[in-house]
């Protein structure tokens, strides 16, 4: 077994006092004479999401019990990206990843906890437990909180997303108040995170391809009770990591990064990942470069049917086998490497052999390697005059190859619904929306709202978007982002003027704006920076430590 931390806060005469603070809420000396596990969830009551992962918690506790360990149970923070989403609060979203990060980091150091079971729902907690564990490196497993089911609205499934859209086509008089109303009552039914293949499932699909869940934990739903057992089970699982002193940088190499990579293109994942990714990566001290995304994506077909850009969500992927069943697809024509480490104790080969997929007959959801729904994968980098670092589109449901047309220029995201609410924006149009970025923002926020309205007007492929900013998992169209360098870094985005013309050509990976040398010189020679509006707090300190969102977005310790 390893050295277990704990007895550095637990045994010999000069932890009497520890030991009483222990005593203090119910353990006794047998308890403390057992590997001692935090077990940690973002519960809370700001999201479905969340809300639910106290009683999931509950479960976890009860495995490691079984296992032979002592549980301690602890929280971190998690923000609601659809309540924070169109406003203020969204600038506090990818800022929350580093704040859980650091949350659980800090949780763990001060009480010297032997392992980890990180449990968590909403977009950026899954990262950002990710990335913890990464950085204390001690024995970890992470179990997701689970999708929420679809509601049911006149006879069809509905999620979140539709909601946000019918906002557009309410705006544009294609939908009634009555009916908006009606649709927003049902959406939600349950908890749960956002049932497509949103940030939230794509995150925790990613967290089996990278061997750091149980099989097949990421698709069950929030209330079954699959998911009820699924973290009695991650429990039960920690004491063989710590029996083998098996860590995250053990399963989470350079081979599983590019394992997560495959899958996330494979499931017409959110751009979402590829920020997340990278920021896990550097966790793990592996460099995975933004270029490394383009080589495994361009070898990986998209063949899982999941929303946006499809038809399915993640209840629909669970009855057909879950990710387990990709995984198989993928490995069976060498795709991703089968001999990686996983929180098992054995690699993704031996945990495939040991499942029974049964005959699958429907291929609606998961289609055959050779038949898929695209020959590449979704995820795709762009690069050219616009942006040189890099910029990320999904291309899942997109229909063009090519787009070009004039720039219409906002200063901040507000500033662009309010033209899009007001019928402002016209087919040929390409949306820039600068000073979005992880720095200038600051926050990177994301903008579904803004997406979903072009496409509740219709607007969805005749108009293209353009920003520094993110965009939801939710979020399908011709619409690209986190363009590299950002607007207040002086990147080319803080140069683009009205009716400049734009170019997009998704099969070359361009995005460029059509200016000349001469014109782009004297158009930097005048530019100045935009100053920060936050000057103190959380979003400040943010701002000033944060890198490009070409690296991950993470934030950096001034040297």
């Amino acid at each position: 077994m390893m050295t277990l931390p704990s007895r550095k806060a637990i045994e010999g005469p000069t932890r009497a006092p520890h030991r009483a603070m222990y005593k203090a809420m119910g353990l006794n000396d047998e308890d403390l004479g057992k590997p001692m596990v935090g077990v940690s969830s973002t519960c809370n009551e700001a999201t479905p999401c969340n809300i639910h992962l106290g009683k999931l918690a509950q479960y976890a506790k009860e495995g490691v019990k079984y296992s032979g360990c002592t549980p301690r149970e602890f929280t971190a923070i998690s923000v609601s990206d659809g309540i924070a989403m169109g406003h203020e609060g969204m600038k506090a979203s990818l800022v929350s990843r580093e704040i859980i990060a650091d949350s659980i980091e800090v949780m763990m150091i001060a009480h010297q906890y032997d392992a980890i079971v990180g449990i968590s729902g909403c977009d950026k907690s899954l990262p950002g437990t990710l990335m913890a564990m990464g950085r204390v490196n001690l024995p970890s497993i992470f179990v997701y909180g689970g999708t929420i089911v679809p509601g049911s609205w006149n006879g069809k499934d509905v999620t979140v997303q539709d909601v946000y859209e019918a906002v557009g086509k309410y705006e544009s008089g294609k939908m009634s108040f009555e009916d908006l109303a009606s649709l927003e009552n049902v959406a939600c039914p349950s908890s749960g995170s956002c049932a497509g293949m949103y940030t939230a499932n794509t995150m925790a699909s990613i967290s089996e391809a990278i061997g750091m869940s149980l099989p097949g934990s990421a698709s069950p739903p929030a209330e079954s009770d699959r998911r009820y057992r699924l973290c009695y089970d991650t429990g039960k699982a920690i004491m063989q990591l710590i029996e083998n002193n098996i860590r995250p940088k053990d399963i989470m190499t350079f081979e599983a990064f590019e394992n997560a990579i495959a899958l996330a293109n494979a499931i017409g994942g959110s751009t979402n990942a590829i920020l997340h990714i990278l920021a896990i990566a550097r966790e793990m001290e592996i460099k995975i470069q933004i270029n490394e995304f383009e080589r495994i994506r361009k070898r990986t077909p998209h063949i899982v049917n999941m929303r946006p850009g499809g038809q399915y969500v993640m209840l629909d992927l669970d009855n057909a086998g879950g990710v387990p069943a990709i995984l198989k697809n993928l490995l069976d024509k060498d795709l991703i490497n089968g001999d990686v480490l996983t929180v098992t104790g054995k690699t993704i080969r031996k945990n495939l052999e040991s499942l029974d997929f049964g005959e699958i007959s429907n291929y609606q959801v998961i289609r055959p390697i050779t038949d898929p729904l695209h020959k590449e994968g979704t995820l795709k980098i762009l690069n050219g005059t616009l942006a040189p670092e890099g910029a990320v589109m999904k291309t899942a449901g997109i229909l063009s190859d090519k787009f070009i047309g004039k720039a219409k220029v906002f200063e901040n995201e507000e500033e662009a619904f309010n033209a899009i609410s007001n019928r402002r924006i016209t087919e040929g149009d390409v949306l820039v929306i600068r000073y979005e970025g992880p720095k200038g923002g600051p926050g990177m926020r994301e903008m579904l709202s803004v997406t979903a309205a072009l496409i509740g007007q219709g607007l969805g492929e005749k108009v293209a978007m353009v920003t520094d900013g993110r965009f939801s998992g939710a979020t399908r169209g011709f619409m690209i982002g986190h363009v590299s360098p950002e607007a207040i870094s002086g990147g080319p985005i803080s140069l683009v003027q009205n009716n400049d013309n734009i170019s997009i050509d998704i099969k070359k990976g361009k995005i460029d704006l059509n200016i000349s040398k001469e014109e782009s010189y004297e158009r930097k020679k005048k530019w100045k920076p935009k100053k920060n509006a936050y000057i103190k707090g959380a979003l400040a300190k943010y701002s000033s430590l944060v890198n490009s969102a070409s690296e991950g977005a993470v934030t950096l310790p001034l040297r």
